[in-house]
């Protein structure tokens, strides 16, 4: 029996998609163009910049504070905590959700990735993809270009150096330097 759901609705059940899709293609257009306007704010835009980060993602507590710019695929997957921290140059690509808790300080640079494509050249060519989610749990603290793949939760008071490359989950209350990050040591 064939799947009918759409590409949108199979993406967002966590299903394999195609990833060129017109349906898809608008949504990363409409928050294409609210990043760029966001990018483009000024400093003295703070009220203008809040509106359009919150119609650009799924949920950002009013109290967060995200530096421009930032880039992601469609933006109504990520959701971002009080009083989280985002410095410069976010990039999140949000085909699965993209949960940023509480107290969170993001440094520059740092890439949050959810897309998996499949190993198999004909399904890439064929232009199939999927998607794991992420977490940031509350109090976590990404240095500056931190990249974190698919699928990994990181615990709540974990430090990642920066540069880091997060490919595994990490614990609660750590420091995790390197690529792959590896915990060196317990805070």
């Amino acid at each position: 029996m064939s799947d009918q759901r759409s590409q949108r609705e199979r993406m967002l059940a966590g299903a394999p998609y195609i990833a060129d899709d017109p349906e898809l293609d608008a949504d990363r257009r409409r928050a294409a163009e609210l990043y760029e306007e966001f990018n483009a704010s000024g400093v003295e835009d703070g009220e203008r910049r809040q509106r359009i980060v919150e119609e650009l993602l799924g949920h950002v507590d009013s109290s967060a504070e995200i530096r421009p710019p930032l880039y992601c695929d469609y933006g109504y997957r990520i959701r971002v905590g009080a009083r989280a921290f985002i410095n410069f140059g976010l990039v999140a690509l949000d085909v699965a959700p993209i949960t940023i808790g509480d107290d969170v300080q993001i440094g520059p640079y740092v890439q949050l990735l959810t897309p998996t494509h499949p190993l198999d050249a004909g399904e890439r060519l064929d232009k199939w993809e999927g998607a794991d989610p992420i977490t940031v749990e509350n109090n976590a603290w990404l240095g500056g270009g931190v990249i974190v793949l698919p699928g990994v939760t990181i615990g709540a008071n974990t430090v990642v150096g920066a540069g880091g490359v997060v490919s595994k989950d990490l614990p609660a209350g750590v420091v995790a330097v390197g690529n792959p990050a590896r915990v060196i040591r317990e805070l």
